[in-house]
């Protein structure tokens, strides 16, 4: 266990705060025009993600100063924890419906979706694994069996909901923690190869999932129902130009997106700021993830550089998929930007993943 600490990544601290301030300014700007519609209040959106932004930066910073081995210890209870999440999600009348989903838990104002949790959860156990297990990760029978199985019932678990994008963004964080920890390429193109068979069977299986492929390929050809949302994003994105309308003066907000101020957030950034403000936020995400690669690169152990693999391979998967929905070059999966899009559970909890990439910091040799 890593003993010497040293002052914690400042560079990081300050593009993460700087990401949760624009998303906390555009949430409000997004959501006001719907919250004084629905709730009577312009701020009903703010004032949440203000509470969980501030819990999620006490909780970043509380994290920050706990030794990164400790989740380590606690790896195999959190997992299992939250695959009990996962199974007391789908139990009707427990598990709560939004969106045709029942993917959260508890009180609607302070809901938690379990999700979200089980990417920490996996993220922590997988690196303790491979870092115990590296010798057999070029094997299929005792490295990649065990750690996809796992992988694989998670997914499942969450696929039950249903929430594709949240599998698809844990299945790809754990892949990527797999081919850096050393597995063969040629094993990934086999069991990609089967997972490609199961991912259209998947597509196939739910009809609302084939119009989004069709809306996606053609979004006019239905652009009261299935295309409605991207040709809308889009109308947002386009009209921009270099500068945008300016903060607040977004037209695409009224009522003609649905909820901007979540999955497509970055349609209204790119509305009111323009090109140069998009381009600076997805300047600030390469920034995040630069100062994520050299922690990783630089952690004193195998465990420390699989979990920060881990945690910013999680974030830059998040944003590159949301990104490429809201511009029209994916089908709309319902994954939220990180730091940005209204939501707690993913907030706080890529709050707190930031705070465990910052305690690995302190023994990193940047």
């Amino acid at each position: 266990m890593p003993q010497k600490k040293a002052a914690p990544d400042f560079f990081l601290i300050i593009v993460t705060l700087s990401l949760l301030t624009i998303g906390l300014v555009m949430v409000y700007s997004a959501s006001a025009v719907w919250a004084s519609y629905r709730f009577d209040d312009a701020f009903y959106f703010a004032k949440r993600q203000l509470l969980f932004a501030g819990i999620g930066v006490t909780a970043m910073f509380f994290v920050m100063n706990i030794n990164y081995w400790t989740w380590r210890s606690w790896s195999k209870i959190a997992l299992l924890i939250c695959f009990f999440l996962l199974i007391l999600v789908l139990i009707p009348g427990v598990g709560k419906v939004r969106g045709g989903a029942s993917s959260w838990l508890g009180p609607s104002a302070f809901s938690i979706q379990p999700s979200e949790f089980m990417k920490i959860a996996l993220i922590i156990f997988l690196a303790k694994f491979l870092s115990e297990n590296q010798k057999y990760v070029t094997t299929i029978k005792k490295g990649l069996v065990p750690s996809l199985a796992l992988v694989f019932l998670a997914f499942g678990l969450i696929m039950l909901q249903p929430d594709l994008g949240s599998g698809t963004v844990l299945v790809a964080t754990c892949i990527t923690m797999l081919f850096v920890a050393g597995a063969r390429i040629k094993h990934f193109v086999f069991l990609g190869s089967i997972g490609l068979i199961g991912f259209a069977g998947l597509i196939i299986s739910a009809p609302y999932r084939i119009q989004r492929i069709t809306s996606f390929l053609d979004p006019w050809k239905d652009e009261l129902g299935s295309g409605f949302q991207i040709i809308q994003s889009l109308y947002a994105i386009g009209p921009g130009g270099l500068l945008g309308f300016g903060l607040g003066q977004s037209r695409q907000k009224f009522q003609y997106l649905p909820e901007p101020q979540t999955d497509f957030i970055f349609s209204i950034i790119s509305e009111e700021l323009g090109f140069i403000g998009a381009t600076f936020v997805l300047l600030l995400f390469c920034l995040l993830l630069w100062r994520g690669i050299r922690i990783a690169m630089s952690a004193p152990d195998l465990y420390g550089s699989l979990l920060s693999v881990g945690i910013i391979g999680m974030i830059a998967i998040q944003v590159m998929i949301n990104i490429a929905v809201v511009t029209g070059l994916m089908p709309v999966t319902g994954i939220t930007l990180p730091f940005l899009s209204y939501g707690g559970s993913s907030l706080t909890l890529m709050l707190v993943a930031v705070g465990i990439l910052l305690n690995i910091s302190r023994y990193a040799r940047l």
